[in-house]
Formats: structure tokens, sequence, C-alpha cells
């Protein structure tokens, strides 16, 4: 408390001192790299400042950042004492093509005063880039060059457990991969994963979840735990099985050195804290586990039933036939369901055999599983479709399901019951019948498999006379050469008439002309008059080029005028058609409102139209 209005003084002359000189701003980094390496883009700020702006960087992928951190100084000359504190924002980069690549400037406002860093210039070359310490563009003054952070072996690091590395095989293991670490990770990725080979593997987190965390102590240092894969293995034949490491990439923020002293005492004791001793940076690391070797224990052979296919585990077994007395040609239902704890997954068949007169198909096999830490647990069923095709008394002899206990290490037979079916005589009304149902799709008329000899007498008719070469079949003959003819006649026709294109043009010119003026209706009514106008003039023009055979270069007021009149039509039809087209062109190109006669317009070409055809017949 003695010291108190000691370290106010002490920190209000190092606030004024740090405010009142000039704020410097630069970048750093390597002038040359290698394409694909990996390196540090820092800007350095000697002040407080706010609101930075980042750089545009192009030609890089930007793996991190910027991420900030902050580091301090203490210098004491001749008793006298000054602190920095320096800012840093730092960029991790990776280098994707070779060229000279140059990075804007970034800015930052410091007390309301804007600065700005130098550009950086980078070149990417193929080979492997220079190892020289990141440096900024000369003449920049102040210059703080970032030291590399160093992370310890054991920092962070990757490992892997197995739950049992002395299994039987067949017998099901936990495998879990977690990270431990003391320093704060980001852009964690799965770069290598591990291979089961010999293991039948299910994953116990699903996509999307995330494993337990928690925090756990390693010789007095604490860490934070994470699981990351958490694996339940399945062992498929004994022996030495290894499992290869899992390979991650990260990005580590890591603690630089601590800055030196400034050997006096009081002051080191004071500043000695973490916010003016430590300062961090970020750094990739590539983690790995150990690998892991599974001694696999063989299943005993003293006691193993000649039946058994490989289930180990804790199993009950049962089964259900859904009728006992049926008909020939009806379908039976018989259902075996495995349940319990254990490599329930691997259970693929049963050994069922059934009387050679019952016709059977391939077992439907339903699975419902439950992935947990203790292994996998469920059941599986196997639904047989069964027909007898004869009547009689048939027995289905028991079916045997052998398991390997693990809790009493020994070799577990379990049997269904004797099944007796009463098949009784069929009746005709089951013949082609459809049944549907579970297990019953493939099944779809029983009985019409195979049809047998009709015995009953046939009725036999006597046949007609013969076609071939009678009065009817040289008229037959003579229809399709006829028919030939016509259509060749036709498409003659057709193509002298398209080729006459002046005659083709004077009959389409009416439906082509009343076609825009539709458009010129749907104009008007929208008030649009440039496109009206545009409409109602190709209209006309088009009507009369087309009616008149007068081409496009040499359609004018005089050709229409020669053209009507060489068709000896009324002299008014005439000068109202010339006058319509005049008119329509000048209201069109002419200024002022051009709205207020469209409906005029309108009407009198359409009456024109009209009156022209009806002199022209």
């Amino acid at each position: 408390m003695k010291n108190g209005p000691i370290i106010l003084a002490i920190f209000g002359i190092c606030a004024f001192s740090t405010f009142a000189q000039q704020a410097h701003f630069t970048v750093s980094t390597k002038p040359v790299v290698a394409v694909g390496e990996t390196f540090a883009l820092t800007y350095t700020l000697d002040a407080q400042g706010v609101n930075f702006r980042e750089p545009r960087i192009t030609g890089f992928e930007v793996l991190s950042g910027p991420n900030t951190s902050t580091s301090s100084s203490i210098r004491s000359i001749n008793g006298r004492t000054s602190i920095s504190i320096t800012y840093t924002y730092t960029y991790l980069l990776q280098a994707l093509k070779e060229g000279s690549f140059e990075i804007t400037p970034a800015s930052v406002v410091v007390d309301g005063k804007s600065y700005q860093s130098d550009p950086a210039l980078i070149k990417v070359v193929a080979g492997a880039g220079t190892t020289s310490q990141p440096q900024g563009r000369p003449g920049q003054q102040g210059q703080q060059v970032p030291e590399e952070g160093r992370s310890g072996g054991d920092d962070v690091f990757l490992k892997a457990f197995a739950s049992d590395d002395n299994p039987f095989q067949g017998e099901g293991i936990t495998v879990t991969y977690k990270i431990f670490t003391k320093v704060r990770l980001g852009n964690l990725s799965i770069s290598k994963n591990p291979s089961f080979q010999g293991f039948w593997s299910q994953n116990l987190l699903k996509e999307g979840d995330q494993g337990a965390q928690y925090n756990q102590t390693i010789n007095g240092e604490a860490y934070t735990v994470a699981e990351l894969r958490k694996m339940v293995l399945y062992p498929l034949k004994s022996g030495k099985l290894t499992i290869n490491p899992m390979e991650m990439e990260c990005i580590a923020q890591v603690k630089r050195q601590s800055r030196p002293g400034t050997g006096d005492p009081f002051f080191d004791d004071f500043f000695n804290n973490s916010f003016f001793s430590q300062s961090y940076a970020t750094v990739e690391k590539t983690l790995k586990s150990n690998p892991l070797s599974i001694d696999v224990k063989p299943l005993p052979l003293e006691g193993r039933p000649a039946d058994f296919s490989g289930s180990v585990g804790s199993f009950t077994f049962r089964s259900e036939l859904d009728k006992t007395t049926v008909k020939a040609n009806e379908p039976v239902t018989l259902k075996f369901i495995v349940a319990g704890t254990g490599n329930i997954q691997l259970i693929d068949r049963l050994d069922v055999s059934f009387p050679p007169d019952f016709e059977t198909y391939d077992p439907k096999v339903v699975s419902d599983f439950n992935t947990t830490t203790s292994g996998i647990s469920g059941m599986q069923s196997f639904e047989y479709l069964i027909i007898p095709r004869k009547p009689g008394k048939f027995s289905i002899k028991p079916v045997p399901f052998t398991y390997f206990d693990l809790g009493r290490k020994t070799y577990i037979t379990l049997l269904s019951p004797e099944y007796t079916l009463n098949v009784e005589k069929g009746t005709g009304a089951t013949t082609g019948m459809t049944y549907s149902g579970v297990g019953k799709e493939e099944i779809q008329y029983i009985g019409s498999d195979i049809r047998h000899i009709e015995t009953r007498p046939f009725l036999l008719y006597r046949g007609s006379m013969w076609f071939l070469g009678t009065v009817s079949y040289f008229l037959w003959m003579g229809v399709p050469l006829v028919l030939f003819f016509i259509v060749a006649i036709l498409f003659k026709k057709q193509a002298a008439r398209r080729r006459d294109t002046l005659l083709m043009k004077n009959r389409r010119a009416t439906r082509v002309a009343r076609k825009r003026l539709r458009k010129a209706e749907h104009f008007l009514k929208q008030g649009d008059k440039d496109p009206f106008y545009e409409e109602i003039s190709q209209a006309l023009w088009g009507y009369m080029g087309d009616k008149f055979g007068i081409s496009n270069a040499e359609l004018s007021l005089d050709s229409v005028r020669e053209a009507l009149q060489e068709k000896n039509l009324d002299t008014g039809i005439t000068g109202s058609f010339i006058a319509a087209l005049q008119e329509t062109e000048f209201t069109r190109f002419a200024p002022g409102d051009k709205i207020l006669r469209m409906e005029e317009v309108y009407t009198n070409a359409m009456e024109l139209i009209a009156k022209t055809e009806r002199s022209l017949k």
C-alpha cells in the first residue's frame, strides 16, 4: 500500500510518454517462399490501436488470422525505467502457385489518427524457399521482428488407447483417440486416418457428435483432454494385429520466451506476470498418435461344436411359426431371432433344414443394433417364407445356434423347438391366389408356375380356303401402290406451291398483318406508345409488300401507289392507304403526345386492311 502512489506515478509517466511519441505500424514476412510452404505475415504496432483494417491477400491461402497477440518489455537504464507494449496481428499463409504477389497495406487507428503499413512483396518459387528470418521492406523505422513461438513436445500431443490389448478373436474392444493440450488450438483436421486391418470396425461417435472433454493433470501439468474418435473393433483373426497411427494438423497458440529482467528486484517482481512477461505466437503443428499392438487370442478348440460360425458374446435365441395347419400351396412364415451383446452384426446365416416337399426362399434379414461404449447390442431376425406343395404331416427339425460366451469362457448351443406342420389338401380356389405381407413380395401367383396337361376334350373347326391367289388378295396388294401415287402427287403440288414465293406471301399477307395488329392492340391497352406505332407501321407496310410482291428495297409510297392503281382499286382506298402510311410514320417519329391518337390510328389501320382485302376479291 505504501508503494501505491509510486506505482501510479510510474504508470502515468509511461502512459504519457507512450502517447506522446509517434506510433509505428510495420509489416514483416518472408520475401521468398516455396509453393506449398506455410509462413507468417505479421503486422506490428507499438501503441494501442483500434479498427484494424485487413489487407487484401491474393495468391495465398489464409490458414488462420488475423491472430492478435501482445508483448511487453521493461527497460531500466541509469535508474530510469521504461515500459513498451507491442501489438501484433499475425496471419498464417500458404503459398499456392509460383509468381510475385503484392499484399496491400493494412491500416489501424491510434488516438484518432490512421496509420498504414507498407505493402508486402512476396515471391513464390518452385523449390524450397529461403530460410532467412522474416524481414520487412527497407526504409522502415522502428520495425519489430517477432520471435518464432516454440512449442515443447509435451504442450500438445495425440494418444491412442485400447480398452484391451489381449482380446479373444471376435471379442469387441474400444479404441479411443485423445488429444492433450496445454495451449489453445485451432483448425484441427485429420490428415491420415488410422487403418484397422484385420478388424471389423464401428464408429461410436456419430457424425457431428463431440466426444467427452475434461481436465487431467499429468506429471503436475494441467491438460485439457478431448476425445476425437472412438471406435469399437472386433478382431476377425487371431495373432498380433497392428493399428497404424492417426495423424492430425492443427494451429497452436504457444508462449514466446519471457522478456529479460530489468535488474531491479522491485520492478521484476511487480511486472513478472502474464500481462508483462508473456506473449503468444501461432505455429502449425503435426500430431501423430502412437501405434497400437493388439495380441488376439484364438478361440479354444476344446469343446468347439461343428456348427460354430464365429459368434462371440452373450446371446438369446428364439423362433416363431405363424401357423401349424395350412393347406397346400399356402405360405407359412418361420422366424428366428438372435438378440444380445457381441459381434451380432457378423451373424449372417443359420443352419436351417426344410423338408424336400417345401418350396423355400432366401430369408429376409432385419437388423436393429445399438452402438454404445460397452459394445454393440441389439437383435437380428431371419424370416423364412416356406410353401408346402403337397398335403401331409411334416416336421421342421430344431435349428442350432452356437456362440462363445465371454463370461463363461465356453461354447453354448441354443436350440429352437421342433415344429410339426399339418398340410391339408388344397382347393382349386388357391391356384392363382395373390399373397402379400412380410417376406412374400417375391410370391405373386402361387400354383401358376407349372401348368398341368389339359385332359378334357377339345372342339376342332375346319379352316377356310387359301387366301393367296384370290381376287381379294390382288386387290389388297394394289391398295399400297395407289396410296403411294396419291401421296406423291400431293407432295409434288405442295412443293410447287411452296416454290411460288409471291403466291405464298400473298396468301399470308392478311394473316401476318392481323397478327401484328393483335400485338399493337396489346401495346394499346398498356399505353406503350413506341412499340404500338412500330407494330402499326410494320402491319401496313408488310401487308402491302406481301400482297403485291414488293421487295423491302423497293417498298415506298410511290411503289405502293402504283401497285394499288394497277389493281384498279377505288381512288378513295388508295388515297386513304397512302395517307395512313404517311400519318403513321409522322406520328411515330414526331415529337408530342402520341397516346391521344393511338385508338384512332389502330381503328383506321384495321379498316383500311379490311377494305383493301374486300376490293381485291
